[in-house]
């Protein structure tokens, strides 16, 4: 099932236009089935319409004097580099080294700078928690966190002000109990990260 609290603002709507939101059979990262999936780069190969929705991420948090805007990889560099340039902020991405973010390329933050950390589909909330450590070990001070989908039916919680644009609950199971596998639904594992859950 799906639930969105914003179609108002047309968000949903792009990301059934640009191919993003799909039903099928999926293995997400996590292990876990699911009749449903968000593949965001079908919105993010579309600057035009990526940018619309990203600019009413950044909206959120206008006034919030941000500095410098992280997310983690892959996507989390488009969303961190678009929100940035709306907000007239730095834009960084941190990389996973072994079991936790870290920046690499010259990326600092500052002791005391304002961080918005981004990210644009969460499930479980795991590499935007591995940001907010980063963020926290370098000093920054987190204003908030921005994301574009949530799919983890509320049980992704971070401890600080969360902006979410579009919130959707798919059912989930495990393999051994997955409806779509007895029926013998094609699986497709369209994840793009093999060491966990997002």
């Amino acid at each position: 099932m799906m639930q969105d609290t914003d179609v108002s603002e047309g968000v949903l709507g792009i990301l059934k236009e640009t191919g993003a939101y799909l039903t099928g059979h999926f293995k997400l990262s996590s292990g876990l089935h699911s009749p449903a999936y968000v593949e965001k780069f079908r919105l993010l190969e579309r600057p035009d319409l990526a940018s619309k929705v990203l600019g009413r991420l950044a909206d959120r948090f206008r006034d919030d004097r941000v500095t410098v805007v992280v997310g983690p990889t892959t996507g989390g560099i488009i969303v961190a580099y678009e929100v940035a340039r709306s907000l007239g902020a730095r834009a960084v991405f941190a990389e996973r080294e072994g079991a936790r973010r870290v920046l690499r390329r010259g990326f600092h933050i500052a002791a005391g700078e304002r961080v918005l950390v981004v990210e644009d589909v969460v499930t479980t909330g795991l590499s935007v928690r591995e940001v907010l450590d980063l963020v926290e070990e370098k000093g920054g001070t987190v204003v908030g966190v921005g994301v574009i989908v949530d799919r983890s039916g509320g049980r992704a919680s971070f401890g600080v002000r969360t902006e979410r644009l579009v919130r959707m609950e798919f059912e989930t199971y495990g393999p051994e109990e997955c409806p779509l596998c007895r029926e013998n639904v094609p699986l497709v594992d369209p994840g793009s990260r093999r060491l966990g859950p997002e």
